[in-house]
């Protein structure tokens, strides 16, 4: 049974901070020389690029539905065999949705560190703290930290208000600089962001002056392996593109691929790369193709080939922004028309307001397959859907999944390890 410190970070609400606290802990202990494992709980793109580059390591992703309980149990188990220090970050508030930040803590009995947003509040601070503290027996609680605190008298009045019982392990001043810039699908991706680095120091030094700054308890984590899956996918060449534009990739869905036995390079379509020739499967992940459409709808190398590609039958697997790129055009929100590459018929439009933010399910002819979807843009297509995803737990109808020639299109993010012979049937082009 591997141990190692472990603490969940977790928060009263979204934009409490979060991310910047779990990435400022990173660094400060890589900083020390220690070996540091960051997962994200839930399906989400954004805070783990952030949290990898403050720990130097790929962040991999626990949800009880989406990655499920097993899975997550390897997962940190491995982890807690290589690691000096695990961190998780939460979702949304503690007790949000189900399943929540909460249910995977008290699975694991990772102690939980809230967050919270101090600004606009004193002595209601503690009122929130001991709520969180208390909503519930089996979750573990670790202490509380003070974020977005704006005066030393104003840190004074926070830890008094603290109740007797719980631990106050300090705060971080609005002062020093260290939030995270957001757009539409939440964080600024890290080569985005001015002197990230910088500023994950200043985070990292903030996280050094309270009682954050040395290793939590030990957490014992049941010694779970999970079987290696079948090599479905064996001598295939599967290109993703990569970059920028199209930068919304889980690691476990790479390394699930290569543990079917695939090779896997990339291109660039910004860079007006072109698809390798030899590729047998292309994989056109989501990101922000919404922020390059000038640029993606005047690189021709990239066109011609990806037509050509198709135009030879060879497999496309395009999720979200990789689907709108294949469309024919593409409108931004101040209502300018891109042309894209035309693979596929059909519209697509930014919007202001979210679309749809929801955890999704598949069922195919291999089973359920897992995953979510988070988008701002609207689709108009004369495509006939082959399968609806639907809601996870709710069971609503969800998004679309298209079929188009060799190209299967959908804007739903879908987690492969979920079920790889369902991932390996997309990318043979296999109908579901």
């Amino acid at each position: 049974m591997p141990a190692c410190p472990a603490l969940f970070i977790g928060a009263s609400a979204s934009h409490q901070g979060k991310t910047t606290v779990t990435a400022a802990l990173a660094r400060h202990h890589a900083r020390r020389g220690l070996k540091v494992r960051v997962f994200k709980t839930g399906p989400d793109f954004l805070d783990p690029m952030i949290l990898e580059r403050a720990c130097g390591a790929p962040v991999y992703s626990l949800h009880l539905s989406m990655v499920g309980l097993d899975a997550c149990r390897a997962l940190l188990a491995q982890a807690a065999r290589e690691a000096d220090l695990i961190l998780i970050e939460g979702v949304m508030g503690l007790f949000d949705g189900t399943p929540s930040s909460a249910d995977l803590a008290a699975a694991f009995k990772v102690p939980v560190l809230a967050v919270i947003g101090a600004h606009g509040m004193a002595q209601t601070f503690g009122a929130i703290a001991f709520g969180l503290a208390r909503y519930r027996d089996d979750v573990p609680f670790h202490g509380v930290l003070a974020n977005r605190v704006a005066s030393a008298r104003h840190a004074q009045m926070l830890s008094e208000a603290i109740p007797h019982g719980l631990r106050y392990c300090g705060h971080v001043s609005n002062a020093d600089d260290i939030a995270l810039p957001e757009r539409h699908l939440g964080l600024t991706q890290p080569a985005e962001i001015e002197g990230l680095d910088a500023r994950l120091d200043r985070a990292a030094d903030a996280i050094a002056q309270t009682t954050l700054a040395d290793l939590p308890p030990s957490v014992h984590f049941d010694d779970a392996t999970l079987p290696a899956p079948p090599r479905l996918l064996e001598g295939m060449h599967i290109a993703m593109a990569r970059d920028a534009a199209f930068s919304f990739v889980y690691p476990a869905n790479v390394d699930l691929l290569m543990a079917m036995g695939a090779t896997i390079s990339t291109f660039s379509p910004l860079a007006d790369e072109p698809a390798p020739r030899d590729a047998h499967a292309l994989y056109l992940p989501g990101g922000y193709p919404e922020l390059h459409a000038a640029t993606l709808a005047a690189n021709a190398r990239t066109r011609a080939s990806i037509a050509e590609h198709v135009a030879r039958g060879n497999t496309v697997v395009a999720e979200c922004g990789g689907m709108l790129y294949l469309v024919e055009t593409l409108t931004d929100v101040e209502g300018e028309k891109h042309a894209m590459l035309g693979v596929l018929p059909g519209d697509a439009a930014m919007q202001r307001r979210l679309s749809r933010l929801a955890m999704q399910r598949v069922d195919t002819t291999h089973g359920t397959m897992m995953g979510h979807t988070f988008h701002y843009s609207t689709l108009a297509t004369p495509m006939q859907p082959v399968l609806h995803a639907s809601h996870a737990t709710t069971g609503t109808t969800g998004e679309a999944l298209y079929r188009h020639g060799p190209v299967t299109a959908t804007y739903m993010h879908a987690y492969w390890p979920s079920n790889p012979a369902a991932a390996a049937a997309l990318f043979r082009g296999e109908l579901l």
